[in-house]
């Protein structure tokens, strides 16, 4: 009878360390998904802008600046975004497997 009761909480302890790791991704994805959705928004209002500055230009000068000050912000942005997706990524992994660290550590010790 011990050892179903030892199997009993092992499997609680397990649904709960398995649903504090899902409850971590799911956060997790909504945050890179928010993040990418944001990113996306502003790339196209950033490019819309553009083209209304594009069509009201007199010049090729003027034109060669609109473009040229638009792709500089497109370089900046996109990489101001994909620093940020990786940190998050990096967060979910480690959310998403923090649970499971005291998990690892009674496996080991127990050996």
């Amino acid at each position: 009878m011990q050892n179903f009761n030892d199997m009993q909480k092992m499997n609680n302890a397990n649904t709960g360390t398995t649903m504090r790791s899902f409850d971590a991704v799911t956060k997790g994805t909504q945050a890179i998904a928010f993040e990418i959705a944001d990113y996306s928004k502003r790339s196209f209002e950033q490019g819309a802008k553009t083209m209304e500055s594009l069509f009201g230009v007199r010049s090729l000068d003027k034109a060669i600046e609109v473009q040229s000050e638009y792709a500089k912000r497109a370089v900046e942005d996109y990489v101001a975004y994909a620093t940020t997706l990786g940190e998050l990524y990096a967060n979910l992994a480690k959310e998403a497997f923090n649970p499971y660290e005291g998990v690892a550590g009674k496996m080991t010790s127990e050996k």
